[in-house]
């Protein structure tokens, strides 16, 4: 099964929509980004369009590439006053300390759960509730099963670990350093995060494996106007023909993920 993701969005958002109004008036998703390049104004134009529809108030802090770690702390002490969730969308200007800047988003506005200092989240990282949310609806146990995470990154790889071992999976993960994409034969569950298009091939898989690509690549020019997309995932796209379950990349976990973006903010504006 090929999982729609826009459609499952949709019905996310839809519900959202319907629980807006017992919400305070006016919320504020702050936004903090380094340099205004095609691929992160795309992702936010994206969360925009969603903000737009839920009612929701975007408010942009735009960073130069000569900015500072302190410059960026200022920001994000600024979004913190004025709205209700804080999203950081990376990458962020290189001289600047990304972790530092990670652990100053305060856990009541931290939709993306990503302050690393944060024991226990008050919400869930978009990606893995995108995951848990299609687990949900294909009836995917997690328990006993066993499960590989390509990519340890912040966004994907490390929540989506983190979910599998609480659902009861046994987990591997691999990095670029660190494992061997043999391990992928035996799994139960993948999960895709490494940002390497076409990285996984059919024959890599076990048969009825449940695989998730999370994992986007910008395609070169020529490519993107073969293929009539602009982004590709980590797995062939025959790798549809191995699963019993699989999300494609664009269209499968990434509209799912901005609409949890969405949820986690209304959960943290309801506990204020």
């Amino acid at each position: 099964m090929i999982i729609d993701g826009k459609k499952i969005a949709n019905e996310i958002i839809e519900t959202l929509a319907r629980e807006r109004s017992t919400l305070p008036p006016v919320l504020r998703l702050g936004v903090l980004m380094g340099k205004e390049d095609a691929a992160s104004a795309s992702f936010v134009k994206i969360k925009e369009r969603v903000a737009d529809k839920l009612q929701v108030v975007t408010v942009r802090e735009l960073l130069g590439e000569a900015a500072s770690t302190a410059q960026a702390l200022r920001s994000v002490e600024r979004l913190a006053d004025r709205c209700e969730g804080i999203i950081i969308q990376l990458p962020l200007p290189s001289r600047i300390d990304i972790e530092e800047v990670l652990r100053a988003v305060p856990p009541k506005k931290d939709v993306d759960a990503i302050n690393p200092n944060t024991q226990e989240p008050l919400v869930l990282a978009p990606v893995a509730a995108a995951i848990a949310e299609i687990f949900i609806r294909e009836n995917v146990s997690g328990q006993n099963k066993k499960a590989v995470v390509v990519g340890a990154g912040r966004l994907v790889g490390a929540p989506a670990a983190a979910l599998l071992k609480d659902m009861g999976a046994s987990v591997s993960v691999i990095t670029q350093t660190k494992g061997s994409l043999k391990e992928l034969k035996d799994a139960d569950l993948v999960v895709l995060g490494a940002g390497e298009s076409g990285l996984v091939k059919p024959k890599m898989l076990k048969e009825g494996v449940v695989l998730i690509d999370a994992g986007t690549s910008a395609l070169p020019a020529d490519a993107a106007r073969e293929q009539g997309v602009r982004v590709a995932g980590d797995a062939d796209p025959r790798c549809a023909e191995a699963a019993s379950i699989f999300t494609p990349v664009p269209g499968g976990v990434g509209p799912i993920a901005v609409a949890m973006i969405f949820k986690n903010l209304f959960t943290l504006a309801r506990r204020g």
